[in-house]
């Protein structure tokens, strides 16, 4: 039976995941800051299914939860880097403990989980990651600078490691979500509190305080749950998979100005070369 371990799982997309992959039969080790947040996802699923508290900044944390997938599992077999959240500020107004806090959970957390389970999936030459980005990695906004960063960071260190590991066996697989009707725009939106007046018109109109959400999104975290439970059962897996039709829309825009970019000023670029 195939065992996941999914981070984040208190609300929005990894909640999604959990409940998809135990309706569909699959063990799961289902992760939050709080496991009280995510007791209700596992007490259907009492043999295929475990509560972990997991602190994705901390080392210590981070083998536990590891510990207990292969205590209770025998392993890992999916890895769900879902965990992360939103930072809003100019560049110039974010505050470097909040930004290396936002680096550590988005980016170098990750990273090390990967590096916790690498080596269970090396050994039997099969398992798959999956990390869990966002359209900002693709189109970074105003305000949204540090955590774009962090996206697109988690991103290309993923094409990196899908290379390196594809002939292991080993499957990799970025996700790009839209926007969804989760807690992003509640709970898992930080905010620098320094206050530069020139951002007024700027940079200030997207600062968490600012920030109405209606739970008006177009995506469905558990549709998205379904979706990549889904797909995670083809033999071939896409390198950045889109999830919402706001996502195909804005990456799709976004890809086009870029590659129009490249031809408009080709004939500068490659004046360069000997």
């Amino acid at each position: 039976m195939t065992t996941w371990l999914i981070t984040g799982c208190s609300s929005g997309i990894g909640r999604g995941i959990a409940k998809a992959v135990l309706k569909h039969g699959d063990n799961a080790v289902v992760t939050a800051r709080n496991i009280s947040t995510v007791t209700d996802i596992v007490e259907n699923y009492p043999d295929t299914a475990i509560a972990v508290p997991l602190d994705i900044t901390n080392k210590e944390s981070i083998a536990g939860a590891v510990k207990a997938a292969a205590d209770n599992f025998g392993g890992v077999d999916i890895l769900v880097n879902n965990a992360g959240y939103g930072y809003r500020s100019s560049v110039e107004e974010g505050e470097e403990e909040s930004v290396n806090l936002l680096f550590n959970t988005n980016f170098f957390g990750p990273i090390e989980l990967i590096k916790q389970v690498l080596p269970y999936m090396r050994a039997q030459k099969n398992g798959a990651i999956l990390n869990v980005s966002s359209i900002a990695a693709a189109r970074s906004g105003v305000g949204s600078g540090y955590y774009a960063a962090s996206k697109a960071a988690l991103e290309l260190m993923t094409d990196g490691l899908m290379k390196e590991v594809a002939p292991l066996g080993i499957k990799v697989m970025t996700v790009e979500p839209g926007a969804f009707r989760t807690k992003f725009y509640d709970t898992s939106l930080k905010g620098t509190q320094k206050q530069i007046e020139d951002y007024a018109d700027t940079a200030w109109k997207t600062r968490k305080e600012n920030i109405v959400d209606n739970q008006d999104q177009p995506g469905d975290p558990d549709k998205a749950g379904e979706v990549i439970y889904e797909t995670m059962q083809k033999e071939t897996l896409p390198k950045r998979l889109l999830l919402g039709s706001d996502a195909v829309k804005i990456v799709s825009a976004e890809m086009k100005e870029r590659l129009q970019e490249i031809e408009d000023w080709s004939a500068i670029s490659t004046q360069t070369d000997y």
